[in-house]
């Protein structure tokens, strides 16, 4: 049975992390980029005051939509925004495939400027942590307080990002959203349980007109073509691999550029290995980093603690 809306799941998620009390009010805005394109998002108010303005934005990494923050909203009990980054969610594909953190940046602030009325606690999550520090560094105005989330822009894009690659470059289309939830499963990828599993596919994934169903985020797409095209020993029709390219150096020139207090969260068994959160460190003597149980994607693997990190740091701009 399809649900009947995408809210629909808030109270079975608010139980499986022990969360009481009534659940916020969810809503799906969109907003037309200067070009035409889609910037689709979910607002969320928090229960005492519904249609209170977003206090934190969040953005989701590769692969993901806004959606994976939900049980992190529920936590964290604060009006917020979660973004479809483009190219992810009900947010539009871009035809160049240009999805880099300084590229992204100044559509999330179109999105800033049409759905909040002050300068955010934005958190952001491996692509979509470099896409938070592109716009604090871009759109100071825009930014209070940027919280990375398990990514750093020297993370090796040849070790543990592979497995996302790997995941994404099988088909482009499948019989059932139950094929999908069986490879996310066999990645060892889906939040840990098969209903996890199974939500997370219903938001990432669409039915087509034919029947078939297709992941929503072009990354996918991405994937598969390279792959195809290593099979065939042709060049891929990118310059480098997607998921690669959003790290580099330019990174660490938009964190240089940040004046908002920044904080690095990562994930003990994540992407961030020690020697990236000390250069992580150095590079950054006026940042502070912090630690905690759960991989790559935390606000999956350990939302109610995350949630409290950024309630507590919220807390301290306040």
């Amino acid at each position: 049975m399809e649900p009947a809306d995408e809210f629909s799941f808030l109270p079975e998620q608010a139980a499986e992390a022990h969360l009481s009390g009534p659940v916020p009010h969810g809503e799906r805005v969109a907003v037309t980029l200067p070009d035409g394109r889609t910037l689709s998002a979910l607002r969320f108010g928090s229960a005492d005051e519904p249609d209170a303005p977003p206090a934190v934005t969040l953005l989701h990494g590769a692969g993901l939509n806004a959606h994976t923050w939900d049980t992190t909203i529920l936590a964290l009990g604060l009006p917020a925004l979660a973004i479809d980054l483009p190219g992810h969610g009900d947010s539009s594909w871009r035809d160049d495939a240009a999805y880099v953190a300084r590229v992204l940046a100044p559509d999330v602030a179109v999105g800033l400027e049409a759905w909040t009325d002050g300068p955010q606690i934005v958190v952001g999550q491996s692509l979509g942590g470099l896409t938070a520090a592109a716009l604090a560094a871009s759109r100071p105005d825009l930014v209070r307080r940027l919280v990375v989330v398990d990514i750093t822009p020297g993370v090796d894009p040849n070790a543990g990002p592979t497995q996302v690659r790997d995941f994404f470059a099988g088909p482009t289309d499948w019989a059932s959203r139950a094929e999908l939830v069986d490879r996310a499963l066999r990645f060892g990828l889906g939040g840990g349980s098969r209903r996890k599993a199974e939500r997370g596919v219903y938001f990432n994934s669409r039915i087509r007109p034919d029947g078939r169903v297709e992941w929503k985020h072009h990354f996918a797409q991405l994937a598969n073509a390279t792959a195809a095209a290593a099979a065939a020993g042709q060049a891929p029709p990118q310059p480098d691999d997607a998921l690669a390219r959003v790290l580099g150096e330019s990174g660490w020139e938009d964190l240089a550029r940040v004046t908002a207090p920044v904080t690095l969260i990562r994930g003990a068994n994540g992407y961030v290995t020690d020697e990236d959160a000390d250069e992580f460190a150095r590079r950054m003597p006026g940042g502070s980093v912090e630690s905690m149980t759960g991989g790559h994607n935390l606000q999956e693997d350990s939302p109610t603690g995350l949630a409290r990190r950024i309630a507590g740091l919220a807390a301290e701009v306040d």
